[in-house]
């Protein structure tokens, strides 16, 4: 998807690394008005280039006093000024934009963090829509603060400790909230960014799923000459059947699917995904099965991170093997790999700006943003970069994608290695998940609370505890269970179970599936813990 050809008004995200940061993306985009977000520290041009109608710069964890403190290139408040672009700072934003523009910012007295109360001082710009003295709670997350501000700018909220919570120069264009209006804890925050980008920049809302998919097929096939094939590994999950989906639609049979069973599948999940792939969806799917091929590998292993990349690994050896393949039925060699790679995966691989760094800490290697050969000679199709997971099911459902299969949690790309911990193949630990899982997921559908669970799954524990059953003293093994809410995997709260769905649930674990009598529950928010247990 070419940004410069999405028929709305662009609005642009700095990031300064704000852990809040893919939020204002996703919020915006809720009001059916594209955006995209690129480093706060990306040069001019590459701002320019994008002609944006409002410029947001994020929040952060810097300090504008420290030397290595990131920054917006130089020129761009005369390029913003000179071409009636709009611009807003939040958090180290606007501080930013203070400082930049020749006002003075400096440790606040009171630091303010968490929820912290706000009152309007004049009714005009970014608060037009509100009357001087209404007040609101707002999330607050500063140490440093406004201390004078630059000629024409004017503050029109503080908090109830003093400090500047909003600051707008009208002239100029230019606006600061020292909060973060888009995170829940902010509840008129999306009041306030809604007012802003329509009442006061004048954006216009025409961003529709519709005309994602319409300018990503004329993407594909300017991409794709007439001659080219094109291949694509189903996961089986929404991501890449979608991906798939749409290449298909773009240049049919051209496109050749791959779906490797490794061994760590869900239960009946290669039954059910095959059927799913040519009963709804017409792929042309070749199914693999590699299952001794990867357990062989997986034997002995216990690190997670040794187990993705041993599965990356093999995957890629199958799949060349599939390319070489379709290579002496074709009589040329495919030309493009489809990934179903996300936006998420592609911010999360960038480095936050001030750290130095070339690349983002690994908490888990992901396949498609990184984790491909160097010397790899396909050339890739990633029709999904610019969307977040809610968006890539919306597009589902215009290509007709089965309503059941787009609402399925997501499954790791490592399948069951990383739900099991410890040696894959010992303890018949596999099939022991397998039929726990079913009866988990299998009871939350029962219980009409699927489509409210962002992800649920179990966990084979590498321990084994004393229990009664049948009259009769075991030893056996520990499961967990694991649901959490979340919008799109990067922050997560655990789900809130009824006591006796819990007590239900074990019963029927304990009772069917033999090697098992404990069941815990997960509670853990992400952060501190990921959703993955691994």
């Amino acid at each position: 998807m070419d940004p410069k050809a999405v028929k709305s008004d662009l609005v642009l995200i700095l990031d300064f690394g704000s852990p809040y940061t893919h939020l204002i993306t996703r919020r915006i985009r809720s009001l059916s008005i594209f955006s995209l977000c690129i480093s706060g520290t990306s040069p001019l041009s590459s701002i320019t280039s994008l002609n944006p109608k409002v410029v947001i710069l994020s929040g952060g964890p810097h300090s504008v006093h420290s030397n290595d403190s990131p920054s917006f290139a130089d020129g761009f408040v005369e390029w913003a000024q000179s071409n009636g672009v709009f611009v807003l700072g939040i958090c180290y934003g606007l501080q930013l934009i203070v400082q930049r523009l020749g006002g003075e910012v400096r440790v606040g007295e009171k630091q303010e963090y968490g929820r912290m109360e706000i009152e309007v001082e004049k009714s005009c710009g970014i608060f037009g829509g509100k009357r001087v003295g209404d007040r609101q709670v707002v999330w607050m997350s500063h140490g440093d603060e406004a201390a004078s501000l630059p000629n024409g700018f004017e503050v029109v909220a503080r908090s109830h400790q003093g400090a500047v919570a909003a600051v707008e120069d009208q002239e100029r264009r230019f606006y600061g909230l020292q909060y973060h209006p888009e995170v829940t804890h902010s509840p008129e925050g999306m009041e306030t960014l809604r007012y802003f980008l329509f009442d006061v920049c004048g954006v216009n809302a025409g961003w529709k799923m519709e005309d994602v998919m319409d300018e990503e097929i004329k993407v594909i096939n300017n991409m794709v000459e007439a001659d080219d094939h094109v291949i694509c590994a189903l996961s089986g999950g929404v991501d890449s059947t979608v991906a798939a989906t749409l290449v298909h639609k773009a240049i049919g049979d051209r496109l050749h699917c791959v779906f490797v069973d490794n061994g760590l599948l869900r239960y009946k999940e290669r039954e059910r995904v095959m059927e799913t792939f040519e009963r709804d969806l017409h792929l042309p799917v070749t199914c693999v099965d590699a299952t001794n091929q990867f357990l062989s590998k997986l034997k002995g292993v216990v690190d997670p991170e040794m187990k993705r990349k041993i599965i990356g690994k093999e995957f890629i050896c199958i799949f060349d093997a599939f390319a070489q393949e379709l290579e002496r039925k074709l009589g040329k060699k495919p030309a493009f790999l489809v990934q179903g790679t996300l936006y998420p995966d592609v911010i999360e691989s960038c480095p936050p700006p001030g750290t130095g760094r070339t690349h983002s800490h690994t908490i888990k290697s992901h396949h498609n943003v990184g984790g491909l050969p160097k010397d790899m000679k396909l050339k890739l199709v990633e029709p999904l970069k610019l969307l977040f997971k809610d968006e890539v099911r919306q597009l589902g459902r215009i290509l007709r994608v089965p309503e059941p299969f787009l609402k399925r949690h997501p499954f790791p790309g490592p399948g069951l290695a990383v739900r099991v911990l410890g040696d894959v193949t010992e303890f018949n630990a596999l099939d022991i998940l397998r039929q726990v899982d079913e009866i988990f997921i299998q009871s939350i559908k029962d219980a009409g609370i699927y489509d409210s669970i962002w992800q649920a799954f179990a966990v084979f524990l590498p321990v084994k505890s004393v229990g009664v059953q049948g009259d009769q003293r075991t030893h056996s093994h520990v499961v967990a269970l694991r649901a959490v809410t979340s919008q799109d995997g990067m922050t997560a709260d655990w789900y809130e179970f009824e006591h006796k769905f819990l007590d239900d649930v074990a019963r029927k674990i304990c009772n069917s599936v033999r090697g098992v009598n404990r069941v815990v529950q997960d509670i853990t928010s992400k952060p501190p813990s990921t959703i993955e247990w691994e």
